[in-house]
């Protein structure tokens, strides 16, 4: 059997006696690709900051890889990225290479003191996503598709297992997502990391994960993909409260 990666076990969280989550139970396996989608304000961003241990819930169990969040206490095992290049000031003054640095210091300090191996290990991430041209230029030139590739060079540095990202394509145009999905899948099946996609892209979500959760305060389809896609329209409309078609995507 597969090594559970998430288990989130009868999760509640209220937020100023409002019901945000309510009996959340989900387990993450190794090598999936998960994405998770539901409507604005279902709980989504709130279930992925409870993942993070930056919120903690009112009744239930986290574990992450098998052990209780409590207890956890290997943060590098785990990389995230978020909306950032919808946010991100272009003023910066960083290069890529000083960016994704930053993703090691946890484990070395700050980039000017790192070994040999340990800048290695930055060019190795950086090459990783495509983006070894673009090394020693400021991150702030770049464009938003480019950006968000370094930023998870960031959080691939320090080795992960899991990867989560929480709509990390806000702002970035159509040509470069499809490009970012296509990283995303590599990551997953080439290297098999564990990926956790917050995501409003139920296209690309079907071309390119293995799984899907649907949160609406509490769950309403967790299962393969290609069992996602043949919900009805009507079941996912009542879900999101509005009219509601998934378009999958050719595969090919």
């Amino acid at each position: 059997m597969s090594e559970s990666v998430i288990r989130l076990e009868n999760i509640h969280f209220t937020y100023d006696e409002k019901i945000i989550l309510s009996n959340v139970n989900l387990e993450i396996k190794r090598g999936m690709f998960m994405g998770l989608v539901g409507p604005n304000g279902g709980g989504k961003t709130t279930l992925i900051q409870l993942i993070l241990g930056l919120l903690k819930p009112d009744q239930g169990s986290i574990f992450l890889l098998d052990k209780p969040i409590d207890k956890f206490k290997d943060w590098n095992r785990i990389g995230f990225v978020s909306q950032k290049a919808n946010t991100f000031n272009k003023g910066f003054p960083a290069t890529v290479y000083e960016v994704v640095s930053m993703g090691l210091t946890a484990k070395v300090g700050y980039f000017k003191f790192m070994k040999r191996k340990d800048k290695q290990k930055v060019l190795t991430a950086i090459d990783q996503v495509g983006m070894s041209e673009y090394a020693y230029q400021n991150i702030g030139n770049l464009s938003g598709g480019q950006q968000q590739r370094v930023f998870i060079a960031r959080a691939l540095v320090s080795d992960p297992e899991l990867l989560i990202l929480d709509e990390p394509t806000v702002g970035i145009d159509y040509q470069n997502v499809e490009r970012f999905y296509e990283l995303l899948h590599e990551l997953n099946t080439k290297q098999n990391i564990t990926l956790l996609l917050v995501t409003h892209d139920t296209g690309a979500m079907t071309k390119y994960a293995t799984n899907v959760v649907c949160l609406n305060q509490t769950l309403h389809f967790h299962g393969k993909t290609d069992e996602y896609s043949a919900l009805s329209a009507e079941y996912l409309s009542e879900i999101y409260g509005h009219p509601v078609q998934v378009i999958v995507h050719d595969h090919d």
